[in-house]
């Protein structure tokens, strides 16, 4: 049987009223054509270290259209599948007056949909979505958002790792982690061809932004820790395909036909014209050891707007400034777009960041008091073992970079309380990273209602005894003597306190944020498998809170 001249997707990506794109990486240098609505629209490839990939733009479309599509490549109809199972992929454009609803999560491993895959790393929540969705087409989002490890760079699987040892010796550094290009290609042909992820990521729009296992754990956690990585042999090669390849397979689809017209790389994909397929190698390395070293220098934070409901996406791995002196989360180039984008004026205000801006108390405090004696505050010999401890159990979320969070703490503060415009009903931050899910609110008893929800992770449940050291770590006594640690090193306090609404809870989950007339409605979805029927779970609600002003009605329900 011949192969297919379709490698991966096709993905449906950044979707408004009349505008759409569909990503694709073929097997050779071919023109590329989507076929909607009685037209065709057609671009030719563009190479990436021998990868052939393309990105058709759609335009003109029909708001409030749900459009069956076609893809072919070099005339040869490679998508929908001539034994497809799953229902024809569509790509639906909202209508104005329509009520946002989004899918999101993350930390989402690639292993076997079977009884040993299932037993390990536990059922794929985002493909029980999907098969639910091949039945229900009511329960269809307008996007579906990522929010980091897409793709495990550093924790391989074996079909990864066997790919690797046909590449390399195994046994030399990096090791089982990716080295290069090529290798980045591969893993996120696993993480995306499975029958069920595929047909979703074709016919629901996605975002996403990276976090640090997408190119290695901890990233960036600290000066100390990049120069530790910047001394090996395989780093550079890592960071340069890490960043490289992000940009093809995830973020040239995050943006807008406006935000794409102005993108460097993009640039270059437009302007070629030659008969030979245009070769973005050099290019791609070139600019990724760049933004490595000036972060400044590229920006891949992006916003949404959906109706009145603004979605601001922020990239907190590779815009920190690791200088001692100005050591923040986000450098003060992405700081100031942050500023310009957090403003009232809309009715929803949601905050996407990977890491939990809102971690539970207990935890907040261990780890502004782990940052505060590794920047010296009891001297150098404690200094060295906070950031052992930080590099060891991941103390290195927005609680870990004080000024970042006090800084963020008084522009939320300032839009709630209505200085920047009229205060939103809801200001929500949606995150990740943690392996457990959980709810948490701010203090208020005026102004916007301002939250921390995370779903994490969709398929990579933590080891038990991790789950009981999470729920100490983060509850209990971890408060007051998280507390009286972060005090003792000279931490300020929270400008405000939270607790915990719901949570935590520790499933495989998929989370869904619906717009509704009572407020924002979340829900998170896990599978449950009966009857040995380990490819097609069914869906089970884990969780629900639905977020009015100033009141919350929630329940927890579960059929297991």
């Amino acid at each position: 049987m011949a192969s297919s001249p379709l490698v991966l997707g096709p993905m449906l990506r950044y979707t408004d009223e009349t505008c759409a794109a569909v990503w694709v990486e073929t097997a050779t240098d071919a023109e590329v054509s989507v076929h909607a609505d009685g037209r065709v629209w057609r671009t030719r490839t563009f190479t990436v270290h021998g990868h052939h990939y393309a990105l058709v733009e759609l335009d003109e479309l029909t708001p409030g259209a749900v459009l069956p599509y076609e893809v072919r490549v070099g005339g040869t109809l490679v998508w929908p599948e001539a034994d497809a199972t799953l229902p024809a992929p569509v790509i639906a454009t909202p209508a104005p007056e329509r009520r946002l609803r989004m899918a999101w999560g993350s930390c989402r491993t690639s292993v076997d949909h079977d009884a040993a895959g299932n037993r390990r790393h536990g059922v794929d929540a985002m493909r029980t979505f999907a098969l639910a969705l091949g039945e229900d087409s009511s329960l269809r989002p307008d996007l579906i958002l990522l929010l980091g490890d897409q793709v495990y760079a550093d924790v391989t699987t074996q079909p990864m790792q066997d790919f690797i040892a046909q590449r390399r010796d195994i046994e030399q550094p990096p090791g089982e982690e990716l080295k290069d290009y090529e290798e980045y290609a591969h893993l996120y042909r696993l993480a995306w061809s499975d029958d069920a992820n595929r047909w979703l990521l074709s016919t629901v729009p996605s975002a996403m932004i990276f976090d640090d296992h997408d190119v290695r754990d901890d990233w960036n956690a600290s000066l100390d820790w990049k120069k530790q990585m910047e001394a090996t042999s395989w780093w550079h090669g890592r960071i340069v395909a890490g960043l490289a390849s992000y940009w093809v397979y995830q973020h040239l689809g995050n943006l807008s036909p406006a935000e794409r017209a102005e993108d460097e790389i993009w640039q270059r994909v437009l302007a070629h014209t030659g008969p030979d397929e245009l070769d973005l190698s050099t290019v791609l390395d070139d600019f990724a050891d760049r933004v490595d070293r000036e972060p400044t220098t590229y920006r891949f934070s992006y916003r949404r707007d959906f109706g009145d409901i603004r979605l601001v996406v922020v990239d907190s791995r590779a815009a920190r400034d690791l200088t001692p002196t100005a050591r923040a989360l986000v450098d003060a180039t992405e700081w100031a777009w942050l500023d310009a984008q957090l403003q009232g004026g809309v009715r929803h205000l949601l905050v996407a960041t990977s890491l939990p801006y809102l971690l539970p108390i207990g935890l907040h405090h261990v780890e502004s008091w782990d940052e505060a004696i590794s920047q010296g505050a009891w001297g150098r010999r404690a200094a060295r073992v906070g950031e052992r401890l930080r590099q060891m159990v991941d103390l290195e979320h927005w609680a870990a970079w004080q000024n970042s969070f006090q800084a963020l703490a008084r522009v939320i503060t300032e839009i709630a309380d209505g200085g920047r415009g009229t205060a939103p009903d809801t200001l929500m931050f949606l995150s990740g990273d943690v392996h457990f899910s959980y709810i948490a609110e701010v203090d208020r008893s005026r102004g916007s209602r301002i939250l921390q929800a995370v779903c994490s992770p969709v398929r990579n449940p933590l080891p038990r005894v991790m789950r009981w050291f999470s729920v100490v770590m983060s509850y209990g006594v971890a408060r007051p003597i998280g507390a009286l640690v972060a005090r003792s090193a000279k931490v300020p306090d929270p400008p405000f306190e939270w607790s915990t609404v719901k949570g935590p809870w520790f499933d495989n989950n998929l989370s869904v944020l619906q717009d509704t007339a009572g407020g924002l409605q979340l829900t998170w979805h896990t599978g449950v498998v009966e009857d040995g029927e380990e490819r097609h779970p069914r869906i089970d609600e884990v969780s629900r809170i639905v977020v009015g002003p100033r009141t919350a009605v929630e329940s927890r329900t579960s059929a297991r």
